[in-house]
């Protein structure tokens, strides 16, 4: 059998096909007229159906067995017996670790996959983190500004009490100190895209 070359035509694919009865007309004549001039394609049949048969003999031997009448009732009073330790506060804590974990090699794994970067993972996963810290301080800014429209329809309608000067002040001071920090951490992020 050292002779035997296999085809390039050959594909494993067929001989299963074949055991399985799925080939059938023009395909199924070409495999068999294949199997008379392939040596490696007849040996893989064999060992197919050999194995058949092997597992046939193995189920048709077995002996069946009656399950009892409770099984799943035993079965469901133990499994709700074993989730018991994750009640306990180290379990949750080893989950908590081990989420964390995954999470970390997920960003990792995701920004090498979205780069096409697999040579440097951890350049890769600073330049994701980079970009999920973008997206929450996009969303706090978002919700800043947000905040100061609402800011300024209460002013308004404080400013027009007597007694809501002193108030209006405070609240334009806050909002102002507000600004002030979105401007200041724009700047600084346009300084680091730079």
């Amino acid at each position: 059998m050292s002779d035997v070359v296999s085809n390039p035509l050959c594909e494993a694919e067929d001989v299963a096909a074949y055991v399985d009865g799925e080939l059938s007309g023009g395909a199924l004549t070409q495999f068999e007229d294949h199997l008379k001039t392939c040596g490696h394609c007849a040996a893989e049949l064999r060992l197919q159906r050999q194995l058949l048969c092997t597992l046939d003999v193995a189920f048709n031997n077995s002996h069946s067995f009656a399950l009892p009448q409770n099984f799943t009732r035993v079965v469901t009073a133990r499994a709700e017996s074993d989730l018991r330790g994750m009640r306990q506060k180290p379990e949750r804590r080893r989950a908590l670790k081990l989420c964390l974990a995954l999470a970390v090699a997920s960003f990792a794994l995701m920004g090498a996959a979205a780069r096409g970067i697999v040579v440097d993972p951890v350049r890769s996963f600073f330049r994701t983190t980079m970009s999920v810290g973008h997206l929450c301080w996009e969303a706090a800014a978002g919700a800043g500004a947000s905040a100061l429209v609402v800011g300024r329809v209460i002013g308004r309608a404080v400013l027009a009490s007597q007694s809501g000067l002193a108030f209006s002040l405070l609240l334009v001071l806050f909002l102002s100190i507000c600004f002030l920090l979105i401007l200041i951490a724009k700047y600084h992020r346009a300084q680091i895209v730079e």
